[in-house]
C-alpha cells in the first residue's frame, strides 16, 4: 500500500507539477479531519508521515489519570491501567502518545478525508497553472482554437484555456477549430474556478514580440524596437535602432529576401508592416515615419510636440495615406502632431517663410526649380 502511495505521489508530482511535500501535508490534514469527524475533536491529535517510506502514524496525546472513574474525556485522558498496558513506565500525570488506528474511521470520516486530499490537489493544480501563465503575461504564446463562445473565441494554451474577446480580435480574421495561432497574453487573473487568461490579437506588443522571436539581433539586444504604432489587420509601423554601427537595423528586421518580416506578415494574415530607422532628430524621425512618401521639409517643435511637413504636390495623398492612415500611424510612432501640406498649400499658408524653407533645404535643388522669391 505504501509503495502504491509513493508511486501515486510521484505521478502527481510529474504530471501536475505538485510537490510531494504539499501532497504529504494534504494527507496529514485529511487524517486530522478524519479524526475530528470520528471523535468530535482533534486538538490533541498528531500525524507523522515518513517522507521516504510513506509509513504514517496517527496518535493522540492523552493525560494519564488514576482510575477509569477519573476520566472526564476519553479523547484527552486515559486511565493508568490502560496506559500501563501500552507503556509500563506510565505514571499519573504523564502525557502518553496513544496510537489511533485509521481503519477504525467510519465511512463518512474516510470520505471527508478523501475530499480534503482531492480539494488540495485541485487548489495546487490551479496555483501551478496560474503561476506558469502569470510568468508569461505580456508575452506571446501559441494556442489552438477550440470553439466560438458567442462572439468570443476559446483558445487552448496547453494546460489552460484562454479567451480571445471580440474587442481583441482583428476584424476580418476568421479561425477554424484546431487551427494554431499566436496570441498576446494581456492578463492572468486568479479566480476560484482557476486562472482566467485574457489574450489579444490586436495589441501592438504582439508585433513587437513576434519580431523579438524572429529577429536574432533584437533578441540579443543589438537592434532595439524604439517605437511601434499599429492598426490591427491593416498596417503597422515600427522604428528600430542599431547599437552596432556595422548592423543595419532595418535590414536585420527585413531579413534575407524579406524572409523574417514575411514570416511575421504571414502570422498576422497579411497585415502590412513598415520598418523605419529611429532617429533622435525629430525632423529626421518624422521624415522616416512618413515613408514611403518623399518629404521636402519638416519643421518640428520639440516643446509643443508638433510638426509641419511639406511634401511635393504629387506625394500629398501618399503621405496622408488611405483615410489618413499613414499620417495617423506616423503621428503615433513619433509622438508628434503632424500637419502635412503640399508645396503649393505650404507656400500659400499664412506664416510660411520661403527663406527658412530654402535655407534649411538648399541642397535639394530639384524641388526648387521654378520657384522665385517674391
Amino acid at each position: 500500500m505504501n509503495k502504491e502511495l509513493m508511486e501515486a505521489l510521484d505521478i502527481l508530482e510529474k504530471e501536475k507539477e505538485i510537490s510531494k511535500e504539499t501532497l504529504f501535508e494534504a494527507i496529514e490534514n485529511s487524517l486530522l479531519t478524519a479524526c475530528k469527524n470520528h471523535f468530535g475533536k482533534a486538538d490533541n491529535v498528531k500525524v507523522e508521515i515518513n517522507r521516504e517510506t510513506c509509513d504514517f502514524l496517527v496518535y493522540a496525546e492523552k493525560e494519564v489519570v488514576e482510575t477509569a472513574d477519573d476520566v472526564e474525556d476519553d479523547c484527552l485522558q486515559i486511565a493508568l491501567s490502560d496506559a500501563q498496558a501500552l507503556s509500563k513506565k506510565a505514571q499519573v500525570g504523564d502525557v502518553l502518545n496513544v496510537e489511533i488506528k485509521s481503519k477504525e474511521f467510519g465511512r463518512i470520516a474516510t470520505q471527508n478525508a478523501k475530499n480534503v486530499i482531492l480539494q488540495k490537489i485541485r487548489e495546487e493544480e490551479r496555483s501551478v497553472i496560474y503561476n506558469q501563465y502569470y510568468e508569461k503575461e505580456k508575452d506571446v504564446v501559441t494556442g489552438v482554437v477550440q470553439r466560438y463562445v458567442g462572439r468570443n473565441i476559446s483558445i487552448n494554451l496547453g494546460k489552460a484555456d484562454a479567451m480571445l474577446s471580440e474587442a481583441e480580435q482583428v476584424k476580418g480574421e476568421v479561425f477554424k477549430p484546431t487551427e494554431r495561432i499566436k496570441v498576446y497574453i494581456l492578463e492572468v487573473k486568479n479566480t476560484p474556478k482557476g486562472p482566467r487568461i485574457n489574450v489579444s490579437r490586436t495589441h501592438p506588443e504582439l508585433v513587437k514580440r513576434l519580431f523579438e522571436s524572429e529577429v536574432t539581433e533584437i533578441k540579443d539586444g543589438t537592434v532595439e524596437i524604439m517605437s511601434i504604432a499599429r492598426e490591427a489587420g491593416s498596417r503597422t509601423k515600427i522604428a528600430v535602432w542599431s547599437n552596432n554601427p556595422n548592423v543595419d537595423a532595418v535590414g536585420a528586421c527585413v531579413g534575407m529576401n524579406g524572409a523574417r518580416v514575411n514570416a511575421i506578415v504571414e502570422e498576422l494574415r497579411g497585415e502590412k508592416i513598415d520598418i523605419v530607422n529611429w532617429d533622435e532628430n525629430p525632423g529626421n524621425l518624422i521624415q522616416n515615419a512618413l515613408s514611403p512618401a518623399k518629404i521636402v521639409a519638416v519643421f518640428a517643435d520639440p516643446e509643443e510636440k508638433t510638426a509641419k511637413v511639406v511634401v511635393p504636390d504629387y506625394q500629398l495623398s501618399l503621405a496622408i495615406g488611405k483615410e489618413g492612415q499613414n499620417a495617423r500611424l506616423a503621428a503615433r510612432l513619433t509622438g508628434y502632431k503632424i500637419d502635412i501640406k503640399s508645396e503649393t498649400q505650404a507656400k500659400d499658408a499664412p506664416g510660411f517663410r520661403y527663406e527658412d524653407y530654402l535655407d534649411e533645404y538648399e541642397d535639394d535643388e530639384e524641388y526648387y526649380e521654378g520657384y522665385e522669391e517674391e
